[in-house]
């Protein structure tokens, strides 16, 4: 019998069996006497027919075949495994958004490069976004959903493969249904620091031991070790308004709300600057973020030009 690799990361992208599904195949591969279908392989990795396979160690004389595939990467293993087990219609709605984020972060990753030099960071940047902006519209496409879809299951995967880090078995108890959380709470948890991550997951699972910090007298709120929270301000965007499309009136919204919070953010924070405080190293922060908002400006005007 040939013995197969079971790369843990291929596998656990393939939702597992009920007990009784198991029962179910396993009664039906002894019955035909073998395996109908050729087990996937990536060289001596087993890509698909982990199920089968697993039976078959049980079942030594059970006659079966492989099928390789010439994949290139990882990435674009992963990015098939996702896509086919899109095609199965016994998914939850969990496990379905997590693989379609799942590919389209993987497929994203199999166009990276030379970032070293800034002249390939510059048209990395460019062919990103527009490679990025083509796998999304095709994926969003063979799923039936809309490309802010597929971006907030990107986001959505990675909270629960954060949540799966930090507590391991929670990713199935997710994506199974079992344990209820948000798609929120799960943008939330892929979004923070990592020094905040195992906070926020235990606020996510129990909401009722959350004890919520208190303001000064000055309306601010401090914790030992970390940035003081500026006073909330109420924002409103003339982005939320009928005149844009509903389904990315949200993005629009936000990416306004994160500019005007970053302005008003650091206004406060040089407010609270000493005296002695280097004109030099504020200036050097600030160019940083110059800098990136220039390359960023340009490469989105290079994909508007070769998308329009």
């Amino acid at each position: 019998m040939i013995n197969l690799k079971i790369d843990p990361e291929f596998q656990n992208q393939i939702p597992p069996l009920t007990d009784d599904e198991y029962k179910q195949l396993e009664e039906n591969i002894l019955k035909e006497g073998k395996l109908l279908s050729p087990l996937i392989v990536w060289g001596n990795t087993l890509v698909d027919g982990h199920n089968r396979y697993a039976i078959l160690q049980k079942h030594p004389e059970i006659y079966f075949s492989t099928m390789p595939l010439p994949f290139e990467s990882r990435e674009e293993v992963l990015a098939w495994i996702c896509k086919n087990q899109l095609g199965r219609r016994n998914l939850t709605p969990e496990q379905k958004y997590y693989l379609m984020g799942k590919q389209y972060e993987v497929e994203k990753a199999a166009h990276g490069g030379d970032r070293k030099s800034t002249d390939a960071k510059s048209s990395s940047l460019k062919a990103n976004l527009i490679d990025s902006t083509k796998t999304c519209d095709r994926i969003a496409e063979e799923n039936g959903v809309s490309k802010d879809t597929v971006i907030r299951a990107s986001r959505y995967m990675k909270g629960v493969e954060i949540a799966e880090e930090l507590i391991p078995g929670l990713k199935q108890s997710i994506l199974s249904g079992q344990t209820k959380v948000s798609k929120a709470d799960m943008h939330r948890l892929a979004k923070v620091a990592c020094y905040d991550r195992a906070q926020t997951l235990q606020d996510i699972l129990h909401p009722e031991l959350k004890v919520e910090p208190t303001p000064d007298a000055d309306d601010v709120i401090r914790v030992p070790g970390k940035a003081p929270v500026m006073p909330f301000r109420k924002f409103e965007s003339v982005y939320d308004s009928d005149a844009y499309p509903e389904d990315v009136r949200y993005e629009y919204v936000a990416l306004e709300e994160l500019t005007t919070r970053f302005r008003i953010s650091f206004n406060y924070q040089l407010e609270q600057m000493p005296d002695n405080a280097q004109r030099d190293v504020i200036l050097e922060i600030i160019h940083k973020h110059k800098d990136y908002l220039t390359s960023l400006e340009a490469a989105l005007a290079d994909v508007k030009d070769q998308t329009a």
